[in-house]
């Protein structure tokens, strides 16, 4: 039996993070003790990031393994964004898209499962428990000294001219910096900074796109007649609940209104379950949309009749992801349009309805006699996981807001034509992949019947590249600002652009963007896209797909002969690197083979350790479709890079190779790996 649990419908937890140590040094973490003290002095950083999703996360821990000093500020007590707050199985795309930062994410949560050491061989694992993934963000942070601040909720901002200088939490916390990125889900900063943005769907016409604006589509549709009326037939006695009295708009027209939002859950069937509570001021009316759906016959052809209405993905653990699923279910359709111009306090009842209507819905379903008989046990066959959220009464601590703001950028918006591969992309710092996706924002009255307006999955038919300029402002309204979360795109693009890899891929280019505009003291719109992209590639960000990297170690990896494994020399990849020990030369080699994903042209680096001991003359053959090329390579200089060595047509599979031989060398050799890019 489900345990009825004592629920704390709160939204905040106690803060996972603490700075604990004077302005302007970085001091150790403390997860157990709140941060809701105001700062004595003001806090001084190279860079300020607000916002604790995990685009903050990523772009905070590259600006310390870069050699900067950064701080965060969360407006709520939660940290890790929707991927620590109960999206545990994520919307992926294509997994060789995923580099950097967000890669080593997945596979520490792969190593958390797994045991075992994190290395370039570990493989990724997306689908977990939000307990393991608030560890390995909590582990992450640690382990770059990064400090945050919970609890702070921006109240105003300092400038000169147009840079930032500082930020001001309402609670009187003051934040100095040369460099700032608004990582949060609502662009708050940005839009403090007076940045130019949007809040709705575009027209198709603004940007020559197909689906942005009114749509009525099949997806999370209403399939069978329901009648919307509180006396079935009988327009005069009024729309039932959760109905909105508009009128359906033209297709294509713009708007105002925004996806809707949800809690995305936890649950599992094992027997110490919490039984979905009852919240106060619980109305069963508001849920008489549910009894007429299953009248009407749309249960019947689940065969687990709680997937009409839940989309429980499995997870470790006997637990289930719980996600929208049909035309009624948790997402709070209609209900989110003033959320993402709202300030915190009037936000704090907009969250509270969307808290009640999810958990009443799932109460509703569970218990209420009006629900038959069938779908009311197969979804009170799940339950709240008792050891997931336990600060919140089991319940999520983080409202998946799926859009809110999104800046518009004379630099570059984001549109359908780039999903769709129908753009040329020169800066671009990562890659998307995952389908156009946007959830319902209406619910309407059309010819009579209940209908559903704004839901789309479209697939993109290739990953496509991410312009750095998406991420900047005009430089009339911010020199000094970085957007990863709420950048310029149309409602279209946002909606494939959206997913939690991708913001922790935007957010270490963030950092990275942030360090390199430092050093080099220049705006972030005069930073070189070259050298970011080249930084960026170094740190293993995927710039383009496919981007396959094989190392020493690889179980493809074929060597002959006797070489000695070392780590002498900083600046391999993996592990450590081979060497031949300068002896048994001509007998021995090292070739890596790849797994290519597709055929095209492939760029190839190379990657050894440099010292005036090496070889001056290795020769490396490259194997390519139809034919074969021996590139001599010095290895006394150039090392500790991926260093291109050339470009040429591959199969996909293992056909192509490149290997590394010893025969006629003058000092030691090095194989240490090799990468392959597609380039065409």
């Amino acid at each position: 039996m489900a345990r009825r649990p004592t629920l704390n419908p709160g939204l905040h937890r106690r803060d996972l993070l603490r700075m604990a140590a004077a302005a302007g040094s970085v001091a150790a973490l403390e997860l157990t003790v709140t941060s809701s003290a105001t700062a004595v002095t003001p806090i001084v950083a190279d860079l300020c990031v607000y916002g604790a999703s995990m685009a903050g996360v990523t772009a905070a821990v590259q600006m310390r393994r870069m050699g900067g000093s950064v701080v965060i500020l969360e407006p709520t007590a939660h940290v890790g964004g929707m991927t620590t707050g109960g999206l545990a199985r994520t919307d992926i795309g294509t997994g060789g898209t995923v580099g950097g930062l967000a890669r080593e994410f997945y596979r520490r949560v792969y190593v958390a499962y797994n045991g075992g050491s994190l290395g370039v061989l570990t493989p990724m694992l997306t689908t977990f428990e939000p307990r393991v993934a608030a560890t390995v963000v909590s582990d992450m942070l640690t382990g770059a000294q990064v400090p945050v601040y919970t609890r702070r909720t921006l109240a105003s901002v300092g400038r000169s001219g147009a840079r930032l200088t500082s930020v001001t939490a309402d609670d009187g916390t003051v934040v100095r910096a040369q460099m700032f990125i608004d990582a949060s889900y609502e662009g708050d900063l940005l839009a403090l900074a007076g940045v130019h943005h949007r809040i709705g769907r575009e027209s198709n016409a603004t940007y020559g796109e197909s689906n942005n604006g009114v749509q009525v589509f099949s997806k999370n549709q209403f399939s069978v007649a329901v009648d919307p009326y509180r006396r079935a037939g009988d327009p005069t006695s009024g729309l039932l609940p959760e109905i909105s009295a508009a009128a359906l708009g033209a297709i294509g027209s713009g708007d105002t209104h925004v996806q809707a939002y949800c809690y995305r859950l936890c649950l599992t069937k094992a027997s110490n379950r919490i039984a979905f509570p009852r919240p106060a001021g619980y109305d069963p009316n508001r849920y008489a949309l549910v009894p007429r759906l299953i009248a009407a016959g749309y249960a019947d052809p689940f065969t687990d009749k709680a997937a009409a209405f839940l989309n429980n993905t499995p997870l470790p653990n006997a637990k289930f992801d719980g996600n929208n699923a049909g035309p009624f279910s948790l997402d709070h359709v209609g209900a989110a349009d003033t959320y993402p111009g709202a300030t915190w306090t009037q936000r704090a009842p907009i969250v509270a309805d969307h808290t009640a209507y999810q958990q009443g819905l799932l109460y509703f379903l569970a218990n209420d006699t009006g629900v038959r008989a069938d779908v009311r046990s197969a979804v009170a066959a799940y339950g709240l996981a008792p050891d997931e959220f336990t600060a919140t009464g089991n319940w999520p601590p983080q409202l998946y807001v799926r859009e809110a703001r999104r800046m518009v950028s004379s630099g570059y918006v984001l549109t359908e034509a780039d999903c769709r591969g129908q753009t040329t992309v020169a800066d671009g710092i990562g890659l998307a992949s995952y389908a156009r996706d946007s959830h319902n924002s209406q619910r309407l009255v059309v010819s009579g019947l209940v209908k559903n307006e704004g839901d789309f999955q479209i697939p993109v038919p290739a990953p496509y590249r991410l312009p750095y300029r998406a991420m900047i402002p005009d430089a009339a309204q911010c020199t000094n600002l970085i957007v990863p979360v709420c950048l310029s795109a149309s409602h279209v693009a946002y909606s494939s652009v959206r997913m939690e890899p991708v913001f922790m891929i935007l957010g270490q280019a963030a950092g990275t963007a942030a360090k390199l505009a430092l050093d080099g003291a220049v705006t972030v719109q005069a930073l070189d896209p070259v050298a970011l992209r080249t930084r960026l590639f170094e740190d293993m960000a995927a710039l383009d797909y496919p981007d396959v990297a094989v190392d020493d170690t690889a179980p493809t990896t074929v060597i002959t002969g006797g070489w000695t494994a070392s780590t002498a020399i900083a600046g391999y990849y993996g592990t450590g690197y081979l060497h031949d020990g300068n002896a048994g030369k001509g007998g021995k080699s090292v070739r890596f083979v790849p797994s290519l994903p597709t055929a095209g042209t492939y760029r190839v680096y190379l990657r050894w350790t440099s010292a005036t001991t090496r070889a001056s003359n290795v020769p490396v053959t490259v194997a390519y479709q139809g034919g074969s090329a021996t590139v001599i390579v010095d290895q006394r200089a150039g090392g500790s890079r991926w260093a291109p060595i050339g470009a040429w047509p591959f199969d996909v599979g293992t056909a192509g190779t490149v290997t590394v031989a010893t025969t006629g060398t003058d000092n030691y050799v090095v194989a240490d790996a090799a990468r392959f890019v597609r380039t065409g």
